[in-house]
């Protein structure tokens, strides 16, 4: 039997990776379809547009994990299809980082880059729910059921919702 040693640096980045799915589904469930084309600014960035970038963020990460600086600018689609896809590019990334294959980016590169972004703009469409009025509850993220690997549509129930 082969094991294999546990990286630190890779455990912590899956968890980030797990965390940005559990808040990410928040921001995205129970939204109304027409929320993806909400708009405040000029020119303003729809939650459509950002939910789309945030997936473009994922690929590049997986791009980068491979070696390559490759990006892509896609056009929001449904809310329901871009919140699978937010899932999807999570999973991927998620499988590339636990499969233990030799990764061109580190995991702190990775981190401060497509991740930190990520998190950045799932904390604007939190916002703009709210904005919309159609926010979600607050919650204590510190007692969250958050696992590593989990990053799929189907989160835990919020153990602690507050207000």
């Amino acid at each position: 039997m082969i094991t294999h040693a546990i990286d630190p640096e890779r455990t912590l980045l899956r968890h980030t990776i797990a965390t940005l799915a559990y808040r990410g589904g928040k921001a995205l469930r129970g939204a109304p379809e027409s929320f993806s084309t909400f708009e405040i600014g000029n020119p303003p960035k729809t939650p459509g547009q950002i939910l789309a970038h945030i997936s473009d963020l994922l690929d590049w990460a997986i791009t980068l994990c491979d070696g390559k600086q490759a990006w892509a600018n896609t056009k929001p689609q449904s809310w329901a299809a871009d919140t699978a896809r937010f899932h999807d590019t999570l999973r991927r990334l998620d499988e590339r980082i636990a499969s233990g294959a030799t990764l061109s980016a580190s995991a702190a590169e990775l981190f401060q880059g497509p991740i930190a972004d990520a998190l950045t703009h799932v904390g604007q469409i939190n916002m703009l729910r709210r904005l919309a009025t159609v926010p979600i509850k607050a919650e204590n993220y510190h007692r969250a059921e958050i696992v590593v690997g989990n990053v799929g549509i189907d989160q835990p129930k919020p153990r602690q919702e507050l207000g």
